[in-house]
């Protein structure tokens, strides 16, 4: 991630936080490289299982160039995909846990590694989401794939 990008993506992740510059000055003296951010806001957070979030978002890339921003947990146990607020709050779906209003979630300075969490996607600064009705397509054709791998494997 360019300077520019990491900084306009920056400023985009901060603008939800009750005090910007608090969250900044956690980015950079925290020891994990991670801070607290509000969801619900500009953005709410949709949460699979990593056996799903990881070929889910192998479709998602292939029908669009640029999904929103994916982050992934500690060994990659769960993944994060941002989509537009609300949809944690309307959301029917099994395995699968919504951030949105009144929730916090943990989030690593873009570009930088941290201890735990990490985007795989990360923000663009524009504003870039996920559109659900994408990642729910996504989600069934990863778990139709995961599927039909169980059967040739004689599960």
């Amino acid at each position: 991630m360019t300077g520019s990008g990491a900084k306009s993506a920056v400023e985009w992740l901060v603008s939800v936080a009750p005090d910007p510059d608090a969250c900044r000055w956690e980015w950079e003296r925290n020891p994990l490289g991670v801070t607290l951010l509000p969801a619900g806001r500009r953005w709410d957070v949709l949460i699979l299982p990593g056996e799903l979030g990881y070929p889910t978002l192998d479709v998602l890339t292939r029908l669009i160039d640029r999904p929103g921003p994916v982050l992934a947990d500690f060994g990659d146990s769960r993944m994060g995909f941002f989509v537009p607020p609300g949809t944690a709050a309307r959301w029917l779906g099994t395995g699968v846990r919504g951030a949105g209003h009144g929730t916090w979630i943990v989030v690593p300075y873009p570009g930088r590694t941290s201890g735990g969490v990490r985007w795989l996607i990360p923000p663009d600064g524009s504003g870039t989401l996920t559109d659900p009705a994408l990642l729910e397509l996504a989600m069934h054709e990863a778990a139709a794939r995961r599927g039909e791998g169980g059967r040739e494997n004689g599960a």
